[in-house]
């Protein structure tokens, strides 16, 4: 993690100055066979970078945001694949939440969330990440629900360590991070943090045409090669 402060071109960009130091923790920490997860949407043109630059292989992480009501960018907790619901409950119980608001922000999300399940995974085969060292890359975390739901997701799937690799979050919620995953990768931590896109020049919302052509052209080679990874430039 670096609290060094700087800004990214774009989502690619940043995926080239983070992968450099996610090997370097997955090298210094023994980790192998590899699976690099962007979260979709905004996460999978940086993982895109992640799994070309570790030579590993890239699929899909869908989590959906349950955004506060009256404030839909903040989330009050997250859902995945297969119904798994992470809750922020002393957010729900400050901004007195009801249960029918929360019932009826996972109904609405878990429709989008088939959505895209259907838009993204219809011709690829089952993701398995049983037994393997887990690469959860977003671009970037604020609360850290959409992050703490993927990371409980895959550990329930069977994934033997779970790195998360991220351009920019709060040094908070890093630290917290680490009750969920095995190791926290983040290139910069702005003591002024406020938003994830206010470290990026471009932050345009990525298409689902976007996602697709990623996934087509990313490797289907499993597992790593650290040690004889590509030079890919910041």
């Amino acid at each position: 993690m670096s609290n060094t402060p700087r800004t990214f071109r774009d989502r690619r960009q940043a995926g080239r100055v983070l992968a450099p130091d996610l090997a370097r923790y997955l090298k210094k920490h023994g980790c192998d066979n590899l699976q690099v997860l962007g979260l979709a949407r905004g996460g999978v043109p940086i993982a895109s970078e992640v799994a070309a630059f570790l030579q590993a292989p890239l699929d899909v992480c869908l989590v959906r945001k349950l955004g506060v009501p009256q404030w839909p960018e903040l989330a009050m907790g997250a859902i995945t694949t297969g119904g798994g619901v992470v809750l922020n409950d002393d957010l729900i119980r400050s901004l007195g939440i009801s249960d029918e608001q929360i019932r009826d922000a996972v109904a609405r999300e878990t429709g989008e969330l088939n959505r895209r399940e259907q838009a993204y995974r219809a011709d690829r085969g089952p993701l398995v990440v049983a037994g393997r060292t887990v690469v959860l890359v977003d671009d970037g975390i604020a609360t850290g629900a959409t992050m703490i739901a993927a990371a409980r997701w895959v550990r329930q799937a069977g994934a033997t360590q779970i790195v998360v690799g991220v351009p920019v979050a709060p040094e908070s919620v890093c630290r917290q991070l680490l009750k969920d995953a095995d190791g926290v990768v983040c290139s910069t931590m702005p003591a002024d943090f406020r938003a994830v896109g206010q470290v990026f020049e471009d932050f345009h919302q990525v298409s689902d045409d976007e996602v697709r052509a990623l996934l087509a052209g990313a490797t289907s080679e499993g597992g790593s090669a650290i040690e004889n990874r590509r030079t890919a430039p910041p």
